[in-house]
């Protein structure tokens, strides 16, 4: 194993989408200064920049300079107070509610969302874990099992939360590791058929998740209801045209579009940038994939390409699931576009997974 310099293509994909998606989050934004007071998109604008992109290029900075063989001795301690943090959104005297849901901790004047660590706590955890086992993950005791009690805790946390989304691209992620890790194919097809017997549990005893899927099914059902948001998100879309209306000239976004700054924020980049605009942040978020992906498979060994994998996989699934519902080519959910939406925290532990996998980057296997 040799080290040479960071990937340079990535690095810059990586700039590009952060610092671009902080000046559309900024132009969304104004959408909110237009519905809530002025304090309210201080505030909003200030975690953005503050906590999310300010302390998010330092702690990327320094997880780009950390041997990513640091992780490995300290996974299991990572993974742990990740689920304990997560645990802690089930104390009333430190949590709140939003949109009938639990998910973020309040202490003093900083709130945070816990569940961005555990997704990279659970990476961390299960990829030194698979490389520890080598080739028992192919075995079901070895393999399977303990792969099945990982993911339950991490699934027992978030959904109870609920959190259904959140939990969706830790599975994903975990299965890719698991996959390249060397599980067989039909404890693979074992996984897929749990998550679709959950899955189906879960849409008929959640009645807003059967709504989602209902709306994806006839998004005209309910023009304003469920279907209110795809639909006001297509029109977004299609009022953007081939070149888009122009930087901060979205229309959808003042009064229409329910969360600009969150999930439906890549409608207002389309609308502000076009189909041209659309296309280049879906080709970032392409390329950002094959670059990650062609440093998991030079990694110098099993751990550092199994967490790359689970890193890339952690990002673009929930980047494609996030424009794909905007889009009504898959369920709508409240998943939020990773570099670009609203979420100090989330934009904060993206920035940090980018840098582990920076610094992947920088060793490669030697003949």
């Amino acid at each position: 194993m040799k080290s040479h310099r960071v990937d340079k293509p990535l690095l810059i994909s990586i700039l590009i989408l952060a610092i671009g998606g902080f000046f559309i989050f900024s132009s969304a934004s104004l959408g909110l200064l237009a519905r809530t007071s002025g304090s309210t998109f201080s505030n909003v604008a200030f975690s953005q920049a503050f906590y999310g992109l300010f302390l998010g290029m330092i702690v990327f900075f320094i997880t780009s300079r950390i041997p990513y063989k640091f992780w490995r001795k300290h996974a299991l301690l990572i993974f742990f107070l990740s689920l304990v943090a997560t645990a802690c959104v089930f104390i009333p005297q430190i949590s709140f509610l939003h949109g009938g849901a639990r998910r973020w901790i309040s202490i003093g004047s900083l709130s945070f969302q816990p569940s961005e660590f555990l997704k990279i706590g659970f990476i961390i955890y299960l990829a030194a874990w698979i490389a520890s086992v080598k080739q028992g993950v192919k075995t079901f005791k070895f393999g399977l099992l303990p792969f099945l009690i990982i993911t339950t805790v991490a699934g027992v946390l978030l959904l109870n939360q609920p959190d259904t989304d959140t939990f969706l691209i830790i599975l994903l992620s975990g299965i890719a590791m698991y996959a390249v890790g060397g599980g067989k194919i039909r404890h693979l097809a074992l996984i897929f058929l749990i998550a679709i017997i959950g899955f189906a549990t879960i849409v008929m005893m959640r009645p807003y998740v059967l709504s989602r899927v209902m709306t994806f099914v006839n998004p005209a059902r309910d023009s304003l209801g469920s279907s209110y948001q795809i639909q006001q998100s297509l029109i977004a879309i299609g009022s953007g045209g081939i070149t888009g209306r122009g930087f901060g000239k979205s229309i959808q976004k003042f009064s229409f579009l329910p969360e600009p700054i969150g999930d439906s924020i890549f409608a207002v980049a389309s609308e502000e940038f076009g189909f041209l605009g659309s296309v280049f942040i879906v080709g970032m978020f392409f390329f950002f994939a094959f670059r990650g992906l062609k440093i998991a498979a030079r990694a110098p060994d099993m751990f550092g390409g199994l967490m790359a994998v689970g890193i890339v996989i952690l990002i673009v699934s929930q980047s494609f699931i996030n424009i794909a519902s905007m889009l009504n080519v898959f369920p709508l959910s409240g998943i939020t576009l990773p570099f670009i939406s609203h979420g100090g925290t989330s934009l904060f532990m993206t920035l940090a997974s980018v840098g582990i996998l920076l610094n992947i980057s920088k060793y490669k296997k030697t003949d």
